[in-house]
């Protein structure tokens, strides 16, 4: 099991009620871990629409995740 730091911003940080939070995980890529957080917080929004940022550089979201990562999950700007 590896420890991933995860920050949230947006709609995502509004339903999962903070802002960031380090889990333990046996998510191989990114999409394993976005999949993982959305089934356990119940996030609305699909992977299709957002972006992933691992270790302050933006990934594809088969990237393979290593203990001690941060990722960032880039939901759509809105804004007026």
């Amino acid at each position: 099991m590896k420890q991933i730091n995860i920050h949230y911003y947006a709609l995502l940080r509004e339903q999962r009620g903070c802002g960031d939070e380090t889990i333990g995980t046996t998510a191989a890529t990114a999409a394993d871990l976005y999949h993982e957080l959305r089934e356990r917080h119940r996030f609305t929004l699909g992977i299709e629409l957002l972006k992933v940022v691992v270790n302050a550089q933006i990934r594809t979201w088969n990237t393979i995740l290593n203990d001690g990562d941060t990722v960032v999950f880039l939901p759509p700007v809105a804004g007026g």
